[in-house]
């Protein structure tokens, strides 16, 4: 029985962990031979090894010639590239009156220039191999302002409208260019940054889960955010590129 991605071969960056994990997972679980590209090598080797036909590449999104060699590898070593997901990203809670200028420009710098890089150096290559898709993953964060979290905010902001300006320019190229933007979900990067929320919005221990279920009704699950981005990567989304899918359980959507 054929599988949506049957043929196809996708990098997923950040994957040795979190949503990147469950990315990898599933794009391979359709059919794709996955690149697991890490900062942290162990990791996207530990993911690789149990998924058929992967290979892990340990590289820093921040660094042009890592990014570049990255798309080179998966090319080189697949003979072909058809997705990409620039997954990787980081994210710290703290007030703009507090943070250092350091901490801004390490969040922006893996969270939009990351993006930036995947896209100039993947999309190309891409189009060289008779086209395919880019997901990019933005955040619900990127609609509205976002206090405590600036830089992670105003990065995932600046991912939607690259978005946008990507899917116009490789589109003649045959490159669609989409965007999935979750809410929160059940990830280390949320649920360790929880305590911080809650001394930040003066709530007690465990108070950010009711906010949650307040506003969303619950966590997401990584599986869900790989679903949206096989529906981007595969075929079934033919004619969306500059899209946005917003996976939030009816947060931006509601005022209380």
């Amino acid at each position: 029985m054929s599988k949506q991605l049957d043929g196809k071969v996708a990098i997923v960056t950040g994957a040795g962990a979190g949503l990147g994990e469950a990315i990898a997972r599933r794009l391979s679980a359709e059919g794709a031979k996955v690149v697991v590209s890490d900062i942290n090598g162990a990791a996207a080797q530990a993911v690789a090894d149990s998924l058929d036909d992967a290979l892990a590449v340990t590289t820093d999104v921040t660094s042009e010639a890592e990014v570049k060699a990255l798309v080179e590898q998966a090319r080189e070593h697949f003979g072909a590239l058809h997705i990409m997901v620039p997954n990787a990203g980081v994210g710290f809670v703290q007030p703009i009156a507090a943070m250092s200028y350091d901490d801004w420009r390490k969040t922006t710098s893996v969270n939009l220039d990351g993006v930036f890089l995947s896209i100039r150096y993947a999309a190309p290559v891409i189009a060289e191999c008779g086209g395919g898709a880019v997901v990019t993953i933005s955040s619900i964060t990127s609609t509205a302002g976002s206090p405590l979290l600036a830089p992670y905010a105003a990065a995932k902001a600046a991912v939607r409208n690259l978005t946008e300006t990507a899917a116009i320019e490789f589109r003649p190229a045959g490159v669609r260019v989409n965007a999935v933007l979750p809410g929160f979900v059940d990830t280390a990067l949320v649920t360790t940054a929880a305590p911080q929320f809650e001394a930040a919005l003066g709530l007690p221990a465990g108070g950010f889960d009711g906010l949650i279920e307040q506003k969303q009704g619950r966590y997401g699950t990584p599986e869900e955010v790989a679903a949206a981005v096989l529906f981007f990567a595969s075929g079934e989304s033919s004619w969306c590129t500059g899209s946005s899918l917003v996976l939030d359980g009816g947060m931006v959507g509601s005022l209380l």
